[in-house]
């Protein structure tokens, strides 16, 4: 089943409001975490097509990225999993992948896992 497209503008919103709780000290609610997430999820597998490696932020997504093998069954050859909140500072380039990597803040395994060369994502300042 396809999930609902989400409106850019709506993510947008959320991303934004996200960001600024963040700012502010605050922990941002999960009614703007869920679209923040999800729809920035789903830019980027439509910037980087392909079915190497999977990209989840529990509970809220999970997508296949990145050219390669195409993963089909069981767990995938390469994983990067990582909380919404800092899921929305690497897509916005507030943090980067070997800083939040090194923190202990993504979790990355697997061949194609380094998403450096993809983020930030240019669809979210």
């Amino acid at each position: 089943m396809v999930p609902p497209p989400l409106d850019p503008a709506d993510v947008q919103v959320a991303v934004d409001a996200c960001l600024a709780a963040h700012a502010a000290g605050e922990v941002p609610g999960v009614a703007d975490l869920r679209p923040a997430v999800r729809g920035t999820l789903r830019a980027f597998a439509a910037a980087v097509p392909g079915h190497s490696v999977e990209v989840r932020v529990p509970p809220f997504a999970a997508v296949q990225c990145i050219e390669g093998p195409r993963h089909t069954r069981g767990t995938p050859r390469a994983v990067v999993e990582t909380d919404g909140l800092t899921w929305l500072l690497l897509v916005t380039g507030a943090l980067g992948f070997a800083d939040a990597t090194a923190a202990g803040r993504v979790r990355a395994s697997g061949e194609r896992s380094d998403l450096t060369p993809f983020l930030p994502s240019s669809q979210f300042p």
